[in-house]
């Protein structure tokens, strides 16, 4: 007589059992490469502003853009709530209206670009400008308004991903050693910022009170928080530096 063979109870345990140890091997890889993707096509969107921001000075005697977002002539137009501290974000239309009003519209007609792919769900604009480049006026901080008074512009920040536009530009402290916004924690433990080189660089946090300040105030903003650890101070003073060229204090 012919018999049937077939696989035993134990055989197909065994085998779910290997698929289920290759798939908790293979989906942390591949999330790390989903990430990386879109980290690279941030860097990249990041490029294209900065370009942007480079030609629009090369264009108007080397005066910098207005980083001030909503401000008259600034790089983009309104394209955040007036409750954007509680998660309340513009109609994609109005985002959309925003970013064409901008002035750095004319040298960049592309909406992606605004965006960085990991950004909030119905966010259309997740970027923002640093203080320093023609930001809103902070009293006693060395505000930059003309490209030739950029010394070091490899070192100098332009753009950061904040994850949410914001209302004016990235503040940073000049002469305290306070965060004021948050630190963005995006992409990892980290974030993306360009410099007014036209390069773009991804930074990873150093401090883990860092990462804890920047995720408990993702859709928020809890303003003068001192870092706890002595690489969370090298995170905000890399920022300040970046930003300002200097720091205005003399660090603890």
């Amino acid at each position: 007589m012919m018999t049937k063979k077939g696989f035993t109870l134990i055989e197909l345990l065994v085998v779910i059992a290997i698929i289920a140890v290759l798939m908790a091997i293979l989906f942390p890889a591949l999330n790390r490469a989903k990430e990386q993707g879109k980290r690279t096509m941030c860097l990249g969107n990041l490029k294209s502003l900065t370009l942007a921001w480079i030609m629009f000075a090369d264009d108007n005697e080397q005066r910098l853009v207005s980083g001030n977002a909503g401000g008259p002539g600034g790089w983009v137009g309104k394209g955040y709530s007036d409750d954007y501290a509680t998660g309340v974000q513009l109609p994609e239309e109005d985002q959309r209206k925003a970013m064409r009003i901008g002035t750095l519209w004319n040298y960049t007609k592309e909406e992606g670009v605004y965006k960085c792919p990991t950004g909030m769900r119905g966010s259309l604009i997740t970027y923002s400008v640093m203080d320093a480049m023609n930001g809103l006026t902070r009293q006693g901080s060395p505000m930059v308004t003309n490209m030739m008074n950029i010394k070091r512009p490899a070192n100098r920040l332009v753009f950061i991903d904040e994850g949410w536009l914001t209302p004016d530009s990235y503040a940073v402290h000049y002469t305290r050693e306070v965060w004021w916004d948050s630190p963005a924690v995006r992409h990892g433990n980290g974030t993306t910022f360009s410099f007014a080189d036209g390069s773009s660089n991804y930074y990873k946090w150093r401090g883990s009170d860092t990462v804890e300040i920047g995720k408990a105030n993702l859709q928020s903003h809890q303003n003068d928080v001192a870092p706890t650890t002595p690489d969370g101070f090298l995170d905000l003073q890399w920022v300040q530096k970046g930003c300002w060229g200097k720091l205005g204090y003399e660090p603890k």
